[in-house]
């Protein structure tokens, strides 16, 4: 059994295969997922797992060089837009319509029970050299 890290084997798979720029989603519950984008389903019940805690498990995981939010976040979830700027330095913000689009890119979308306005986030890969 694996000892530390990400221990849902979806989630470790997708890291373990993804390359440099490669994106997947943090999504909250309510985010369309594109036809053909892999869903990895975490979602228990409303809230749970939360955005951040899911957010925080993939940052010890995953070498992350870019993020996109959707611009709306900054008014309508001031709090979870704060927590993204924290901990990240190279953000991109685009229009939500802009950022659903960008999902259909990505290897995988992480649905989260997180249900609070554009509690979503594009990660995108960096190199660990």
């Amino acid at each position: 059994m694996k000892k530390q890290g990400i221990l849902n084997s979806h989630i470790a798979e997708v890291l373990a295969n993804m390359g440099h720029t490669d994106t997947i989603v943090i999504a909250d519950c309510g985010l369309p997922i594109p036809e053909g984008v892999k869903r990895i389903d975490l979602a228990l019940k409303i809230g749970s797992p939360g955005f951040k805690e899911t957010l925080e498990a993939i940052i010890e995981d995953m070498a992350i060089e870019e993020v996109t939010i959707a611009e709306e976040i900054f008014e309508k979830n001031p709090g979870t837009a704060a927590l993204i700027e924290n901990r990240f330095e190279k953000i991109e913000a685009v229009p939500h319509e802009e950022f659903k689009v960008k999902t259909a890119k990505a290897k995988a979308v992480i649905r989260t029970g997180e249900a609070t306005p554009y509690a979503n986030i594009i990660l995108h890969s960096g190199v660990i050299f």
